[in-house]
């Protein structure tokens, strides 16, 4: 959730608390897309260069689940360097007791607007960028101006891992197209039939990044996300 997106206070909490209650449900979207984007998150941790340090932001990151779940027994977990962007109190709450639990120090959660580039600032240029939970939620411009803002996030060959549902109308082939108009390469892309609310895209800058600049808003949130992630 962003700043640009305001919560709906009530019982249970916000809406983006009692959407995340969805991952709880067995053989729920929101787990298989989890799974996934966990899978891909190690495999590009496999595939970085050795390094002492790999660095990952995730936007609107939620409870976290996506990063601190694939780095909980990953090899390479020790070497990185993480920051999660998240608006709603409660879900930084949640994801700093889930990266506590899991012993990863070196994962900073962060209360703030995930929608500007200012939430870079300090750990930008980064190896891995996840952009789950957004393009469901924000208008088809707002995703070509994200996937053009996330070149000034990223370093040399950096990987970045999306979601969007392919309810129709489906949107992911033109994200697609917009990731390959922006420089980068598709790594992967998987949607599983039982799931139309379910695609994970991978792609791989093959460009010069951008220079980073402080302030540049990237999206907008629409609605109150109920159409989908």
């Amino acid at each position: 959730m962003t700043a640009a997106h305001g919560s709906s206070e009530g019982d249970g909490g916000s809406h983006w608390v009692r959407w995340h209650r969805a991952y709880e449900i067995d053989g729920s979207a929101l787990q298989t897309r989890v799974a996934l984007v966990q899978h891909h998150i190690g495999r590009a941790l496999d595939a970085a260069p050795s390094s002492d340090a790999l660095r990952v932001l995730s936007l609107c990151a939620g409870q976290g689940r996506d990063l601190i779940g694939a780095l909980h027994d990953h090899p390479r977990r020790n070497v990185v360097r993480a920051r999660l962007v998240e608006l709603d109190p409660q879900l930084v709450v949640d994801a700093r007791a889930a990266a506590a639990a899991a012993g990863l120090d070196q994962v900073e959660v962060v209360e703030g607007d995930a929608s500007s580039t200012t939430a870079a600032d300090g750990i930008a240029p980064v190896d891995l960028l996840l952009l789950c939970g957004i393009f469901g939620n924000i208008s088809d411009a707002d995703i070509r101006a994200t996937i053009t803002g996330a070149r000034s996030l990223c370093a040399p060959g950096a990987t970045v891992i999306w979601t969007r549902h392919r309810r129709p109308p489906d949107a992911t082939p033109r994200v697609r197209d917009w990731f390959a108009g922006a420089g980068f390469d598709e790594v992967a892309f998987e949607s599983p039939a039982s799931h139309d609310a379910v695609g994970v895209g991978v792609h791989r800058l093959a460009v010069a990044p951008a220079p980073f600049e402080l302030g540049q808003r990237l999206f907008t949130f629409t609605g109150d996300g109920r159409a989908g992630h």
